[in-house]
């Protein structure tokens, strides 16, 4: 079977008659990854520990346990402090925001703008917040 864009879908959902056969035709199309799969995925490729992930995102070791269990939801501020840390692209950073149901960085968004930058820049989680703090926005931490 093909696979179906998001916008396909959305117009399929939109016309459907019936939610128990839309869902029932569609369940290959749903994400089944988990925050906790994302972030093992994207630990394992960067080569990084949880220890070091925990230091460079400003998370206690404590709390990032508690995400990787699924006791814990990250705010989005939590999810891109974690993005930081493990040095993740702008396109995994949207990933795992939309993951998590929150909202993707939006670049007409002056904060969100800033956020942006730094990932695509390589910056620190630290000289972001510098950056946020000097703009006047509220920082991630």
């Amino acid at each position: 079977m093909e696979s179906k864009n998001t916008d396909d879908l959305r117009v399929e959902l939109m016309e459907s008659s019936n939610i128990d056969e839309f869902l029932s035709e569609n369940e290959d199309c749903f994400v089944n990854e988990s925050i906790s799969d994302v972030l093992n995925r994207l630990l394992a490729e960067k080569n990084i520990s949880k220890s070091v992930l925990a230091k460079n995102s400003g998370i206690s070791e404590v709390y990032l346990h508690q995400i990787f269990a699924g006791r814990r939801n990250p705010s989005r501020n939590r999810i891109i402090c974690l993005c930081y840390g493990l040095g993740a692209t702008f396109d995994e950073t949207q990933e795992l925001l939309k993951l998590c149901s929150s909202a993707q960085l939006y670049p007409k968004n002056r904060r969100d703008a800033i956020i942006i930058y730094g990932l695509v820049h390589g910056l620190s989680l630290f000289e972001i917040n510098d950056k946020l703090f000097t703009e006047d926005q509220e920082t991630l931490f």
